[in-house]
Order: C-alpha cells, then sequence, then structure tokens
C-alpha cells in the first residue's frame, strides 16, 4: 500500500525575540542586531502515514502538532530533515485562513478553491453542494467578515472536503463546530476513509479519535514519544499526565455551594463495600459519598454525574429520580450508589458530587470533577464507545 507521508527527522525551530528594531535608526544603532533564542518547536521526528489511513497527532498544548502538520502542508518550512507526501493536499489549519473578509462567501469558494487547486469549471460544479454542506445557502453573499466563527468553520472545511484530496489535514479548529456539523464531519470523515483517503488530524478530542483512527502520534514537548494503536498511545497519554493522582480520589476539580450541608468524603468501593483497587467494566461498584449536614434540611436531593475525561456527559442519576427523599436530614451520613455491573468501557472519567434542594434549582454543595478514576478492560468486552452493553448474542440461520 506504501506511504502517503513520511517524515524523517523533521525539525522546526523559531526564533523569539526580546527585542525589535523599532526604527531605521534603532537598526543602525544597533547594526541590526537584535537578542533572541532559538526554540525547537518540533525536533527530530520520524513517522510514516500509510495510504488511506486516518492518523491523529495528539499531545499537551505547545507539543508541536499544529507546527508538524503546518510542515506537512508545506506552510511552514522544516530546518531540518525531509518530508515526502504522495498525493494532493487540502488543509484546514486555522480559522478563516484563505479567506479574504471584504469578500462575500461566494466569492471565498472559488478563491479558496482556486488556492486549493481546483479550476474555476470544477469549482462551479461543486458550489451547491459545497453551500449546502456548510448550511450557508441565505448567508453565501455576505462578507464573511460578518461570518461567526463557526460559519467561517463550517464554509472552510466543506470546502477543503470538496477539493477531492487525496491527504486532508484538520486541525482542531473544528471544534468550534456545533454540534449537528460535528455530527455531519465525522461522517463526512467516514466517507473519506471508505474512499481510501488519507486523514491526519489535531485535535484534544481523545474519545472521538480513539474510534475513528487507525493509528496516532503522540508528541511532547516537539519530540515524538510513540506512534502505535490509539488505545495504546492514548492510554500512555493519559497515564503520564495524571501519574501523580492518588488512586483513592483525592479532592480536586471546583467546588460552590451555600454549605448548609456539605459532602466531606467520597470512595469508589467493590461489591464487597472495600476500596476499589482496580474498577474494570463490568464489576459490581459502589460509589460512596459522606455527607455533614449542620441544619436541618427538608426534602435534600444526593445527585452523582460521570464524564468522560474530553468532557462528554455519560449519566448524572440522583436520589429524586429513583425515589429516594427523605422527609428531612441532619447530622453525619453517607450515600451508596451501587452498580452490580460497571457499564463503562475502558479509559479515564470524572465524578462529580452534589447535594441540592427539592427542585434542584439550589445548591447546597457541588464538588464538579472531583474523583478521577479509570476503568481497565473487563466483562462484557468493549473498547469503543462509552456504554459496554452486556447482552447476549445469538444468530439463527434461517433453513435454505
Amino acid at each position: 500500500m506504501g506511504a502517503a507521508i513520511t517524515l524523517d527527522g523533521v525539525g522546526k525551530k523559531y526564533r523569539l525575540y526580546y527585542e525589535r528594531n523599532q526604527s531605521l535608526k534603532a537598526s543602525f544603532m544597533r547594526r541590526h542586531r537584535v537578542k533572541y533564542d532559538e526554540f525547537w518547536a518540533v525536533r527530530d521526528v520520524s513517522f510514516e502515514v500509510p495510504v488511506g489511513s486516518t492518523f491523529a497527532l495528539i499531545g499537551e498544548n505547545g507539543s508541536g502538532k499544529s507546527t508538524l502538520l503546518k510542515c506537512i502542508a508545506r506552510i511552514l518550512r522544516p530546518e531540518e530533515g525531509q518530508i515526502t507526501t504522495n498525493g494532493k493536499i487540502s488543509a484546514l489549519l486555522e480559522l478563516g485562513a484563505g479567506f479574504h473578509p471584504e469578500l462575500s462567501g461566494r466569492d471565498n469558494v472559488y478563491l479558496n478553491g482556486s488556492i486549493l487547486g481546483l479550476s474555476q469549471k470544477q469549482i462551479q460544479s461543486r458550489f451547491d453542494e459545497i453551500v449546502s454542506f456548510a448550511g450557508l445557502e441565505k448567508f453565501i453573499d455576505i462578507p464573511v467578515k460578518n461570518y461567526s466563527s463557526g460559519m467561517y468553520v463550517r464554509l472552510g472545511f466543506s470546502v477543503a472536503i470538496n477539493v477531492d484530496p487525496d491527504i486532508l489535514l484538520v486541525d482542531e479548529v473544528l471544534a468550534v463546530g456545533d454540534a449537528e456539523f460535528q455530527r455531519k464531519c465525522v461522517e463526512k470523515v467516514d466517507e473519506l476513509r471508505t474512499l481510501g483517503k488519507t486523514i491526519v488530524i489535531v485535535t484534544h478530542g481523545l474519545g472521538a479519535v480513539r474510534s475513528l483512527c487507525d493509528q496516532m502520534a503522540l508528541l511532547e514537548h516537539g519530540e515524538l514519544r510513540r506512534v502505535g494503536a490509539p488505545a495504546e498511545v492514548i492510554d500512555e497519554y493519559l497515564s503520564d499526565t495524571f501519574e501523580d493522582r492518588e488512586p483513592d480520589g483525592e479532592f480536586g476539580g471546583e467546588r460552590w455551594g451555600s454549605g448548609e450541608g456539605r459532602v466531606v468524603d467520597i470512595q469508589i468501593l467493590d461489591g464487597r463495600g472495600e476500596p476499589a483497587r482496580r474498577i474494570r467494566t463490568g464489576d459490581p461498584v459502589i460509589f460512596r459519598f459522606t455527607y455533614d449536614i449542620a441544619e436541618r434540611l427538608p426534602q435534600p436531593v444526593f445527585g452523582l454525574a460521570i464524564q468522560r475525561i474530553d468532557g462528554a456527559e455519560v449519566t448524572s442519576p440522583n436520589t429524586r429520580e429513583a425515589g429516594l427523599v427523605p422527609d428531612h436530614l441532619v447530622g453525619r451520613g453517607h450515600v451508596d450508589m451501587r452498580l452490580d455491573s460497571l457499564p463503562l468501557v475502558p479509559g479515564t472519567y470524572d465524578l462529580s458530587v452534589s447535594l441540592v434542594n427539592h427542585t434542584l434549582s439550589h445548591f447546597y454543595d457541588c464538588r464538579y470533577r472531583v474523583v478521577r478514576f479509570d476503568v481497565e478492560p473487563g466483562t462484557p468486552y468493549a473498547e469503543y464507545g462509552i456504554l459496554a452493553l452486556s447482552g447476549d448474542w445469538s444468530i439463527t440461520a434461517e433453513p435454505t
């Protein structure tokens, strides 16, 4: 099959200036000398992206992901190494890149399409499809300087994918789009994969790329840490990111509330009520939080919420929904949420807990994303998505 993109020892550096010559006189007095440091944004990076694969670049802010993508797109020229590409490249790297703010959306479609290598005839034949995908039929003839950031992204992405590229490069600018546009983008990326296109994505949205990508590269301070299967690379990234996390769940996150009652301890226990040292899919789990209520609270409601590390909401049950609302509470006690079988797929999750009034309109205490926990593979085995369903499969062949 071969490689669509090959990077061999690629390095890109910038100059960080302490001062600049603001005038011809200053330049002459300093003899054109200014003080600066050299900063390597990317250094000695080598890997291959196979033809027809979907590849992600992940890492912390400042790890060099976007710089590397711009080098692949030939927007930046690396100081070291070589980049070889095989096929036509289309890129959406920055909000509004290639757009002229004074021109209308229509004019910018033709301008951007021309920059990406399409003829006027080709753009004309694809124009309606571009505008329809972007959902900008009503706004296509107004200047793009009046567009919102979401409209910019929708139009830019729509042009980029309709160039019919062999290689599509996408920075995480797509996060600006709304939920409906995100869905359309994922479906379009999946369609391009089916057509054998090569896609390289820079993102912080680990949940999406875990299932969308074939391979990914982890960058750290401009250096390549690892290339491999998404699950393995993401697990290593998260393990390093949260290596100082206490397994018993120390308080963190954010907190607010009026304080008449407080959640003073949070525990994740196994089915026997012992602290859970390992949490696996399918295991019995108890989420226990201890409360301390100074004043008599009528009909208090306790709730918990679980979010995936990328921010996706998983669930948010509470005691009112379960029909468990005491007439009042005062003093100290604990609340248990027991699951006979934890349905979460392997990954990293955040737990939030709250103590609120009966109408859910007033927080006495809220601890937001206060405990972070990891779920390991178990039974039933599941790799993608959020929930692992424990139903029974069967196959029945009809008589021929």
